[in-house]
C-alpha cells in the first residue's frame, strides 16, 4: 500500500430544516406513514409549477458562507433528466452550471497535522422520493416507493479531491457536519437520512500525477460505515491493479453485514442528464446587502469556539477540539462550568467516562440522562471530601444508567467517603500488623511498598476512605 496514493472526494447531501418542502407546501416532518406527505406539486402531477421556499435560499447561503464558499450574483435551477421509480417527475431540479455558491474550504485536523480540503461547490436541490428494499438493495426482488421525502430541500456540497485517507474522508465529514449543525440549517440526522454522503474514491501510483479510475460508494450511513468502506476500497483497488487488472469506473454499495462493497451498476460510459435551465423557475439575482445581512446572523463556528476555549478556559488544543466537535455537546460543557468553575476537572470527565458511556451505550449527548446539573453536583461532592474520585466513577456510572443524581446514588448505596482519622487509624493498624514484611521493605527504602499499603487499607474500606487521609496517617505510621 506505500506504493499507492488515495484519492477521496465526497459529495454529501444535508436535508435543510424548513417545515415545508422546497417548491411547495407539504410539510417535512420525517416519519409518517408512507405517501401522507405529498401534493400533486412534489408528486409531478401535470398543470402544476413549482415556488421557490425562500428560505431555502437563506439556508443554502448561511451554509456556504460558513464553508467560507463565495456566493454567485446569479444563479439558477437546472433540470437534471433520468428515469428512477423514486422521482415522479422523471428529472430533478438541481443546479449545474450556476450554483448558488463555490470555491469555499474547511480545516480539518488528523494525526496532529493540519490540512485545509476545498469544496468545488454547493448547490439546491429537490430530494428524491425513497425505495423501501425487501431485503438487500442487490438481491431484493422486489421494491416499495414512498414521496414523502420527494421535494425536501436539500444542499449539495462537493469537495475537491484533496482527502489522502479513509482518517482524513472520516474528519472532513465530522467537521462538515459540525459547521452545519452549528448554523442551524439542518439537525444532520444521519439516521433520518438528513445527511448523507457519496464517496468518490481511486488509487495512483505514488509519484505520478494523472488520477486513477474512480469508484463511487453510495449506501453509507454513519461515520463508521465511511471510513470502513474507504478503507476496504483502497485495498480492494490495489490488489487488482497488482493482479494486473484494471479499476472498472462503476458505483458500488457497502455491505455492513459482510464488510465490503458490491457492485451496484457500472458508469463506464458517462451518464447524459441532459440538463437545461429549468423554464417555470426564474434566474436567482442574489442581492448583495441580504447576503450580508445572513453573514451577520452567523454563530461562533466550531474553530472559533475552540479558540475561545483555549484561551477562556485555558484548554490543551486537543481538549478543545473534542468538546466543540458538535454544538450539543460544547452547549453540555458551558451549563457546566456556569455552574461549576473548574473548566478542566469538568473537561476531564466530559471526556473520559461520559464519552465512553455514551460511545457504549451507541448514545448521543442529548439523550444522555446525566443532566449538567448532576455532573456539576457529582463534583461539587468530590470537593467537599463526601466521595473520592475512585468511588466517583461508581457513582457517575449509576447517575449514567439510572438519571439518578449523585447524593441519591451516594445515600442508597452508601457510599459517603470516610473522613475520620480515627476510623482510618484502626484499619491502618490492621493493615500493618497483617503485614510485616512490606513494613520492613518500606522502611529499607523501597518506596513502592507504601502503595501497597495504601491499596490495602483502600480494600479493606471498599474504597471509601479518604485516599489523601490514608496516605498522611500510613506515612506518620511507618516513620514512628
Amino acid at each position: 500500500m506505500a506504493d499507492y496514493e488515495t484519492i477521496i472526494g465526497l459529495e454529501v447531501h444535508v436535508e435543510l430544516k424548513t417545515n415545508s418542502k422546497i417548491f411547495c407546501p407539504s410539510t417535512t416532518e420525517f416519519g409518517a406513514g408512507p405517501n401522507t406527505h405529498v401534493c400533486p406539486v412534489c408528486l409531478g402531477l401535470p398543470g402544476t409549477l413549482p415556488v421557490l421556499n425562500k428560505k431555502v435560499l437563506a439556508y443554502a447561503i448561511k451554509a456556504a458562507l460558513a464553508l467560507n464558499c463565495q456566493i454567485a450574483e446569479y444563479s439558477k435551477f437546472d433540470r437534471k433528466n433520468y428515469y428512477y421509480p423514486d422521482l415522479p417527475k422523471n428529472y430533478q431540479i438541481s443546479q449545474y452550471d450556476l450554483p448558488i455558491a463555490e470555491h469555499g474550504h474547511l480545516d480539518i485536523e488528523v494525526d496532529g497535522r493540519e490540512k485545509r480540503i476545498g469544496i468545488t461547490r454547493l448547490h439546491m436541490e429537490e430530494d428524491a422520493g425513497k425505495l423501501v428494499h425487501q431485503g438487500n438493495i442487490t438481491t431484493s426482488p422486489y421494491s416499495l416507493v414512498d414521496y414523502n421525502r420527494t421535494g425536501v430541500p436539500l444542499i449539495e456540497i462537493v469537495s475537491e479531491p484533496d482527502m489522502r485517507s479513509p482518517e482524513e474522508a472520516r474528519a472532513y465529514l465530522d467537521k462538515l457536519k459540525a459547521i452545519i449543525a452549528y448554523t442551524g440549517v439542518s439537525d444532520c440526522k444521519m439516521e433520518e437520512g438528513s445527511l448523507r454522503c457519496d464517496a468518490n474514491i481511486s488509487v495512483r501510483p505514488r509519484g505520478t500525477k494523472e488520477f486513477g479510475t474512480k469508484s463511487e460508494i453510495k449506501n453509507m450511513n454513519s461515520f463508521r460505515a465511511l471510513q470502513r468502506a474507504l478503507a476496504y476500497e483502497v485495498e480492494r483497488q490495489i490488489a487488482v491493479l497488482e493482479d494486473g487488472g484494471r479499476i472498472v469506473q462503476e458505483t458500488r454499495t457497502w455491505d455492513e453485514a459482510r464488510g465490503e462493497t458490491r457492485s451496484m451498476r457500472s458508469k463506464e460510459e458517462a451518464h447524459d442528464y441532459r440538463y437545461f435551465p429549468e423554464p417555470d423557475l426564474v434566474p436567482l439575482v442574489i442581492d448583495r446587502q441580504w447576503v450580508e445581512e445572513i453573514r451577520a446572523t452567523l454563530p461562533e463556528l466550531p474553530d472559533q469556539r475552540r479558540q475561545r476555549y483555549m484561551r477562556l478556559y485555558d484548554l490543551p488544543s486537543y481538549d478543545a477540539a473534542v468538546l466543540t466537535s458538535s454544538l450539543e455537546m460544547a452547549e453540555y460543557y458551558e451549563a457546566c462550568v456556569a455552574m461549576y468553575p473548574n473548566a478542566k476537572a469538568v473537561s476531564n470527565w466530559m471526556m473520559g467516562d461520559l464519552s465512553r458511556l455514551l460511545n457504549a451505550a451507541n448514545m448521543d449527548i442529548t439523550a444522555c440522562r446525566v443532566r449538567p446539573d448532576n455532573l456539576t453536583g457529582m463534583l461539587k461532592l468530590i470537593d467537599q471530601g463526601t466521595i473520592s474520585g475512585k468511588i466517583a466513577k461508581t457513582v457517575f456510572e449509576e447517575m449514567f444508567n439510572t438519571g439518578k443524581d449523585a447524593a441519591q446514588v451516594v445515600k442508597e448505596k452508601g457510599l459517603v467517603q470516610i473522613s475520620d482519622a480515627g476510623a482510618i487509624t484502626a484499619v491502618i493498624d490492621q493493615v500493618l500488623a497483617g503485614n510485616p514484611k512490606v513494613v520492613e521493605d518500606y522502611r529499607a527504602g523501597k518506596d513502592k511498598a507504601l502503595g501497597f499499603l495504601v491499596g490495602q487499607v483502600m480494600k479493606t474500606t471498599r474504597g471509601k476512605a479518604n485516599p489523601e487521609l490514608v496516605n498522611k496517617l500510613l506515612r506518620e505510621k511507618l516513620q514512628a
